[in-house]
């Protein structure tokens, strides 16, 4: 693809049309995009025009590959609509290749729940977005009806198993496996199920939660292999039994079943950008009970496939990135090169706490005015998520991502507090100019890595697997948040050290909180200080191996907003989709 007009540090104040740019694009046999990293024609089964899912063969394929360079995409603490962490992910890759270099993109899949609901789709904006847009944002290769399928078997052979009183004899109040389904739809986050009569079942209060918040979506991503999916799905825990000992779908005898369910959702799903960049996308658990990336399996094709593997983390770096390096890195034993941290102007002055925005709402035109000293007042919170990332070992490169809007003095005011702490920042317009836009940030990862070999790769985790499980929560929320400590509601740190003395004290934890914040509270902007994290509960996923706190209010099924993106979806006489956005 042509490269289009020089970056610069502005960008066009007409939006661009991402449905109409994705549809006049010409896509690549998808063939020719795995041959880019190597893969054998039998590892690659195509699934319509321009998409294939991946078999675990590739792996083993390309095991005599030197491995690539990982980069983790991350970013501060965002404002409702989102930096473009996904956008910027994509417009790096291509900048790579624009470089010379064979580079690969590994992504979470879009749950249509928020596709159809406020946020709209997930594959990227402008001129760095994969494609085909259409089939990844509604359905792809159904990998989430799959994950929603195997979820709802286990859900149903819990009641069978109550409903028949077989061994081990489950605890009806104890049952922590509700449905699930991929849309936002908050009437069904409290139901009653088994009303009628007594062969429909026992009546007992449960709910539903979006598929991307199922256990079974983080097992997915952190599995290795189909033995080891299997594996994990064995150790999901469903409830209690009369004695308070954990019941496992093992036990329920659902295991098996779950993983046949999930065989061909465990393939990964090969696409492309719009410049022909190698795109994987793969699993899609949610940001804010578990560790919100992309597969490991997904990561290691792209790794062994290429120069560079790019992936991007949920949220801001306090979430996403924390967790990709203590529980995703933990689990696959892969360690990151680089870091890229991603801001807006538009953020920072939101970050002044002057400019109060809503999720749904339009940006307010004083947001857009001319404000150097609120980007400045909002840079306390760019400072902190670069603190955060360097308390793992890794100086993040930050991604100045340009919006309509911005002002040269503003985005001066971004690299001056950057250059204050010895941390590179690059404008990238990769939005409106692809991958060109990006070269200038592609270039500062590459010397950034080099500078880090030359140095000695110094990531670390943020605690020791031996840490106690309270110890690992208190860390978190003082290093990274800026916590001043935890209060540990008495029921939870009781499960806690319970958890310690049954063996799952060297578990990693997954801290539940808004992403919103640094703090639990979403209406405390830029870096917050004098505050204590509030746990209330905790819970065991022992099928995907880490503890999680919840602290705060944490949605697992989102609602509709009033006016949702699925009212403005449909076909033309064309039959073409029109409002997907």
């Amino acid at each position: 693809m042509a490269p289009r007009s020089p970056a610069t540090d502005r960008v066009p104040s007409t939006p661009l049309d991402n449905l109409g740019i994705a549809r006049a694009a010409r896509l690549w046999p998808i063939e020719e995009i795995a041959h880019r990293l190597g893969l054998p024609g039998e590892a690659v089964e195509p699934y319509g025009r321009g998409i294939a899912k991946l078999d675990p063969v590739a792996l083993s394929a390309l095991a005599d590959h030197p491995r690539g360079r990982y980069v983790v995409v991350t970013a501060i603490t965002p404002t409702p609509p989102g930096e473009g962490k996904t956008t910027t992910a994509i417009g790096l890759v291509q900048g790579l290749q624009r470089l010379g270099h064979v580079a690969c993109v590994a992504l979470r899949q879009p749950s249509m729940g928020p596709t159809l609901g406020l946020k709209g789709g997930a594959t990227g904006s402008g001129y760095s977005q994969v494609l085909p847009m259409e089939r990844i944002n509604l359905h792809l290769t159904g990998d989430i009806h799959a994950v929603g399928a195997a979820h709802n078997l286990l859900a149903a052979l819990v009641d069978n198993h109550l409903h028949h009183g077989l061994e081990p004899e489950l605890d009806p109040r104890s049952i922590c496996w509700p449905r699930v389904i991929d849309l936002n739809d908050r009437a069904l986050r409290h139901i009653v199920v088994g009303l009628g009569g007594r062969g429909d079942g026992m009546p007992r209060q449960s709910g539903f939660e979006i598929t991307a918040a199922s256990e079974v979506m983080a097992v997915l991503a952190l599995a290795d292999s189909l033995a080891d999916l299997r594996r994990r799905l064995g150790r999901l825990i469903v409830g209690l039994d009369r004695d308070g000992e954990a019941v496992t779908a093992e036990q329920i005898g659902a295991a098996g079943a779950m993983t046949v369910l999930l065989k061909e959702a465990f393939k990964p799903n090969l696409l492309q950008t719009l410049e022909h960049a190698p795109a994987l996308i793969h699993a899609g658990p949610f940001g804010n009970i578990a560790h919100g990336n992309s597969s490991i399996v997904a990561d290691r094709i792209g790794l062994h496939g290429g120069d560079f593997l790019v992936t991007e983390a949920g949220f801001g770096a306090d979430m996403g990135a924390e967790r990709f390096f203590n529980i995703k890195c933990r689990a696959s034993g892969l360690v990151p090169d680089a870091a890229v941290l991603v801001v807006t102007v538009r953020a920072l002055k939101y970050h002044s706490g002057r400019h109060p925005l809503a999720p749904g709402q339009s940006l307010p035109a004083s947001l857009l005015a001319e404000h150097p000293d609120e980007v400045h007042e909002g840079g306390a919170n760019l400072l902190k998520q670069i603190d955060d990332i360097r308390a793992h070992g890794i100086t993040p490169v930050v991604a100045i991502n340009a919006f309509p809007g911005d002002h040269p003095s503003e985005v001066a005011v971004i690299r001056q507090l950057c250059a204050s702490v010895g941390v590179r920042a690059v404008v990238a317009t990769h939005v409106r100019d692809g991958g060109e836009g990006a070269r200038h940030l592609a270039e500062a990862v590459v010397e950034a890595i080099d500078e880090a070999d030359d140095a000695g790769n110094g990531f670390h985790f943020l605690y020791p697997d031996a840490l106690p499980l309270t110890e690992k929560i208190e860390r978190i929320a003082t290093r990274l948040y800026g916590a001043e400590g935890v209060d540990f509601s008495p029921a939870a740190r009781a499960r806690l050290e319970a958890w310690q003395r049954q063996g799952h004290g060297e578990l990693p934890v997954c801290i539940a909180k808004t992403h919103l914040s640094l703090s639990s509270d979403p209406s405390r902007l830029g870096a917050p200080t004098g505050w204590r994290l509030p746990v209330r509960e905790v819970r065991l996923s022992a099928g995907a191996g880490f503890v999680y706190a919840l602290a705060g209010d944490i949605l697992t099924l989102p609602g509709l907003n009033a006016s949702p993106a699925a009212t403005r979806l449909d076909i033309d006489d064309n039959g073409d989709t029109v409002g997907l956005y």
